[in-house]
């Protein structure tokens, strides 16, 4: 880590100052810190913002992260949200405040994001083989006592890797083995028998210590509720099956981890069932999703869609384009396109059309396409649209919105803007 402390590394994003490096703010605040633009609570429609801007919702992302908070206490789950969703330091620091043990993250970049930032524990949900990466981690643990780090392994050739990489560390490295979710998902060992042999090539290492098995449910071939389930069960007595073996002997927790956001009740109906293990069990959630929610995939896959008592997540997301072009009755072209909607897995979607302060349901508009700078709407007789007008649209996974955005403002419902939220991708 740097020599700032936490709360400095995070103070230092209000000092950056406002430029040409960040879409969409007002070009009279060129100067000016993220601090002092904030401080003046400018409106996103009427103070100086350029389209295509992207803005969070203050109140809905307030009601995500609260609604997660309380959804992981009442099942009895510790948290680690996937970061890499958002990369913004200002909402990992948001999570951890709300009780999550830490945040889950996918590469080494993301790791040093982390860490620059303060954050003390780390779930990388991911194979990692890099040797100067390894290193640098080893760096990073053995400088700072209080930093946890674990990370997946699923083959005997990933763990010799990493015990080269890793001779003369002071401290283990915790692992998790992963369980693949099925032939021909992603990472993940694939039967008990090679769980077994990366297990045995761990406890085999000074570099390195097993501390539990992970998994991704979400990469479950047609996945539906009973294959899902019937994965986690799996996931269950593969640590079940350690445990007897005597692979975790010496540990003060053992760790089981899964759960991205479309089935974390499925998660918590499995996790549920673990019996009770010769240490206490880490039961680890790590659905990231949920901070900004969508208005497209996630929102059709949520688990609060199949139990709906548990409450709602809501959309926090909408990106304003302007309309540039009305060339026939039937299409215009608004000025936001691939380097500025997520689209990797539905396209965005028109929601509403604002005209003279006036905002307005986008009755007829839809969008068809994406060119790297334009959207393309189709409309019928319905629309009310001409050159001009803003259109607020919806967006779908959030995991490809964050990343298109270094400075995200962050808007209340009246489009106040109260904070700009920084993204590292």
């Amino acid at each position: 880590m740097t020599a700032d402390s936490p709360s400095e590394a995070l103070a230092s994003l209000s000092g950056e100052r406002v430029d040409h490096r960040f879409k969409g703010l007002p070009p009279d605040a060129e100067g000016l810190t993220v601090g002092e633009l904030a401080a003046q609570r400018r409106n996103l429609f009427t103070d100086g913002f350029t389209t295509p801007v992207l803005a969070l919702s203050a109140e809905r992302l307030e009601h995500n992260l609260a609604l997660m908070e309380t959804y992981a206490v009442r099942h009895g789950l510790s948290f680690a949200p996937h970061g890499k969703t958002s990369m913004a330091p200002q909402l990992f620091r948001q999570q951890i405040e709300r009780g999550a043990w830490g945040i889950t993250l996918a590469v080494p970049h993301q790791v040093r994001v982390a860490r620059r930032f303060g954050i003390r524990r780390v779930f990388l949900a991911n194979e990692l083989v890099d040797a100067a990466a390894l290193r640098w981690i080893s760096g990073e643990l053995d400088a700072d006592p209080d930093f946890r780090f674990v990370c997946y392994v699923d083959s005997v050739r990933g763990v010799e890797l990493m015990d080269a990489a890793l001779e003369g560390a002071t401290r283990p490295l915790d692992v998790v083995v992963e369980l693949g979710a099925g032939e021909g998902a992603r990472t993940g060992v694939r039967t008990d028998a090679e769980c077994a042999a990366v297990a045995d090539a761990v406890a085999g290492t000074r570099t390195l210590r097993l501390v539990g098995v992970a998994g991704y449910e979400g990469e479950v071939p047609r996945a539906d509720p009973e294959r899902v389930h019937a994965w986690l069960r799996r996931l269950v007595a593969l640590a079940v099956d350690f445990d007897k073996a005597g692979r975790f002997t010496g540990l003060d927790e053992i760790v089981v981890s899964a759960g991205g956001s479309a089935w974390f009740d499925a998660v918590a109906d499995v996790f549920a069932e673990i019996p009770e293990l010769s240490s206490p069990v880490l039961k680890l959630l790590r659905s990231g999703a949920y901070v900004s929610h969508d208005d497209g995939h996630y929102r059709k896959v949520t688990p609060f869609n199949r139990v709906p008592d548990e409450g709602a997540l809501e959309p926090a997301f909408r990106l304003w384009a302007q309309v540039v072009s009305r060339p026939s009755a039937e299409q215009a072209f608004a000025n936001a396109g691939k380097r500025d909607a997520a689209h990797d897995l539905d396209l965005p979607f028109a929601q509403v059309v604002r005209r003279d302060g006036t905002e307005r349901p986008a009755t007829g508009v839809a969008v068809t396409g994406l060119s790297d700078q334009h959207a393309w709407l189709r409309t019928t007789g319905e629309a009310d649209l001409e050159v001009g007008d803003w259109v607020g649209m919806g967006l779908s996974h959030p995991c490809t919105s964050f990343d298109k955005w270094q400075l995200i403002p962050l808007v209340e419902a009246d489009g106040t803007v109260v904070d700009y939220i920084r993204t590292f991708f």
